[in-house]
């Protein structure tokens, strides 16, 4: 009898030739069918069956692993490390971490160092196991292998997550995980979840650099790029960091929708639930305090009213104000006459009626309220921690922005309108202008799933 052996066929004298698969190939295509499954679910399922999700992913996740149990003891030299990673790879499809997918996945690396796919799943694992500096080495250890996109925005995020020892190490952090996730983007303009992390970047930076308004668009670009991606688009921590930049855009109706997204597609996780919940709560509060003048007595807001005395405008009582080199008129507009949007050369005063409760920190929202008993919200942006203002305080507010927020959801009825502040050291205080130690960033609650 004479064989002869090539690549995958195997002839023989005694019979016809019989094409055997290599096994790394079979164990490739079972592992890709299950990541599929995990990421087209919903192409699959109605939106109801989220519920299922986990449990059907872990159904399929062992069905995978008893392919690989066919094959056990497969030591052809060269494969072993892809066999390992393969193996490791499905236990990792999970969210949870899985002892055995780190020791699997150690093994390939230690036999392939070059082997950049199982760098990055060994990342992921850590991630999952909260170990960040582990996580940080698999994905800078995979680079000199390769510029990827998928080492490239895990970077990203274990970025944000990292402890560092000052504000200035985290706002460079931060900086960096914007240019790592443009890298990853570059690389394939087509990838949703590059975008989300790009997404997310621009997020933690709104946060943790500036408040800037312009920031959050750049946010939202990103995540727009992102749900065009169906894989991206099935993940819920895509909608639940939208919902938090729409939040924070104060496009209340869509950040709701998101957050109940997110929830949906993810019925056991409770973040974004609890969100949803404080933000409708929010908007209740804000409605109910505006219609009822911060609940006050007449005859306690009426003494308040008659308090107002125009040189608490402080800068702003004279019709103008000095900015850098430039003098800006000012003429004082009852808050009844704003328009929507800003309104140049216009400022209005009035007393601080009631401040709003909020989960978040950002933004802190008074009520006010002018000699005409007009009544509106204030948020606030960029304030730092612990300040704020107190009922009775009188405030003045230079070229206000204005929203009318007017919508429907969920069986409720909204129609109030606020001043959006990008700055407290706009705000005159009892005629005193906020000084800069009034003005600081915030941080951005991190939920790791949703990084």
């Amino acid at each position: 009898m004479s064989t002869i052996i090539d690549d995958k066929v195997v002839a023989s004298a005694k019979g016809p030739c019989e094409i055997k698969q290599d096994p790394i190939i079979a164990l490739t295509k079972k592992v890709d069918s299950l990541y599929h499954y995990r990421d087209h679910y919903f192409e699959n399922h109605v939106i109801e069956e989220a519920i299922n999700k986990n449990n059907d992913i872990e159904r399929e996740m062992k069905e995978t692993l008893a392919k690989f149990d066919e094959y056990n003891g497969y030591e052809i030299e060269g494969s072993r490390a892809k066999y390992y990673y393969l193996k490791g790879k499905t236990f990792n499809v999970v969210d949870r971490f899985i002892p055995q997918a780190e020791e699997l996945l150690s093994k390939a690396v230690k036999l392939e160092p070059k082997l950049i796919d199982a760098w990055n799943e060994l990342g992921e694992c850590y991630w999952k196991k909260d170990d960040i500096k582990q996580a940080k080495n698999c994905f800078v250890g995979a680079l000199p292998h390769g510029r990827n996109k998928t080492s490239l925005r895990n970077l990203s995020m274990v970025l944000r997550q990292e402890a560092v020892d000052n504000h200035r190490q985290k706002v460079d952090n931060i900086r960096q995980g914007v240019e790592y996730a443009k890298e990853a983007v570059a690389l394939d303009t087509m990838d949703g979840q590059s975008w989300t992390i790009l997404g997310n970047a621009y997020l933690a930076s709104f946060f943790t650099i500036a408040q800037n308004p312009a920031t959050l668009r750049l946010c939202m670009s990103a995540y727009l790029q992102a749900e065009k991606d169906v894989v991206a688009k099935s993940k819920p921590y895509l909608f639940f960091n939208k919902a938090t930049a729409l939040k924070y855009q104060e496009e209340y109706k869509l950040a709701l929708e998101a957050f109940e997204r997110a929830f949906s597609l993810d019925p056991t996780w409770d973040v974004p639930r609890t969100k949803w919940e404080d933000l409708l709560k929010y908007l209740k509060d804000v409605q109910n305090l505006i219609s009822s003048k911060g609940r006050l007595k007449t005859k306690r807001l009426h003494q308040m009213i008659m308090a107002l005395d125009k040189k608490h405008m402080g800068p702003y009582k004279n019709g103008s104000y000095t900015s850098g080199e430039k003098t800006i008129k000012l003429e004082l507009t009852p808050l009844e006459n704003l328009k929507e949007g800003l309104n140049i050369e216009k400022v209005v005063f009035g007393k601080v009626v009631c401040w709003i409760q909020n989960t978040d920190a950002v933004p802190f929202t008074f009520c006010m309220v002018d000699e005409h008993t007009s009544c509106l919200a204030v948020t606030v942006y960029n304030l730092a921690e612990g300040r704020g203002v107190t009922v009775g305080d009188s405030i003045a507010i230079p070229e206000p922005f204005l929203t009318h927020h007017k919508f429907s959801y969920s069986r409720n009825e909204f129609d109030f309108k606020s001043i959006r502040v990008e700055t407290p050291v706009v705000l005159v205080v009892n005629g005193r202008k906020l000084g800069r130690d009034q003005q600081a960033s915030a941080q951005l609650s991190s939920f790791k799933r949703s990084d």
